[in-house]
């Protein structure tokens, strides 16, 4: 049987999050700042559930007819702010998640992907986030981003363009050979996304990489899943899943 049996995923760097104009803030005790912690989808709708009931109150000085109006409005407000806070986990949730990986979600900063299950996390210099093979290192998934004023990928131009630039200028070193294998284009849930494969060889090292790169929340986001280029076609297809599962959510 394919998938999670649990439908579980990955949750990091929560932060107070506005849960409706009226600024209620949402700090779930399930959330923690530990990247690996996996909370469930019921759990999130107790703890927003929990927030809601203990941040919001009806002012002391009313009227009957007051006070059963502010309650009627808190009432909504409290399922509507669940619904939003649910919204994004009960899409990602809905995904069967692809058997031997789990799924990394970064609420606040706005981006998904799925990594080996037996990868571990560690810390990538100028990366917010970044995962490795617990024995081949250099086997690694990192994913990154800067402000932008683009709102889609196709603002950076053609894909043939865009790649060639970005691995010829950007990815390579100087004493690097560039050799592009493939680049593809998909749209998911109404994002663009361009995601290619290309090669790097030095005199004494050689590596190989699938990018995605994608824009969104004023951000240019760049994923890179690789290895080294002799370990290549052994693990292309696992980390080619890694590439294809980037997603972009709205924050």
């Amino acid at each position: 049987m394919r998938g999670c049996c649990c439908f579980c995923f990955t949750v990091i760097k929560t932060q107070n999050m506005a849960m409706s104009s009226v600024s209620l803030n949402w700090v779930p005790a399930t959330f923690t700042t530990k990247k690996s912690n996996v909370i469930h989808s019921n759990e999130l709708a107790r703890a927003t559930a929990f927030s809601l009931q203990n941040s919001v109150t009806c002012p002391k000085e009313t009227t009957s007819n007051e006070e059963n109006n502010c309650k009627r409005r808190l009432l909504l407000l409290g399922v509507g702010a669940v619904t939003a806070s649910l919204h994004s986990a009960s899409s990602l949730l809905a995904e069967e998640i692809p058997q031997n990986y789990k799924a990394f979600v970064d609420f606040p900063d706005g981006y998904s992907y799925y990594y080996p299950s037996d990868w571990r996390e560690f810390d990538f210099r100028g990366h917010d986030s970044a995962f490795k093979d617990r024995v081949l290192q250099l086997q690694n998934v990192r994913v990154r981003f800067i402000p932008t004023g683009k709102k889609d990928i196709h603002d950076l131009g053609p894909i043939e363009e865009v790649v060639y630039n970005l691995v010829n200028h950007v990815y390579a070193a100087p004493n690097q050979m560039v050799n592009i294998l493939d680049m593809q284009e998909r749209t998911t849930d109404g994002k663009n996304y361009y995601t290619f494969e290309y090669e790097l060889t030095s005199s004494n090292y050689a590596s190989a990489s699938f990018a995605t790169i994608a824009i969104g929340n004023g951000r240019y986001y760049t994923l890179v899943v690789g290895a080294l280029e002799r370990r290549w076609r052994r693990v292309r297809n696992k980390l080619k899943v890694v590439a294809d599962s980037f997603k972009v959510l709205d924050i």
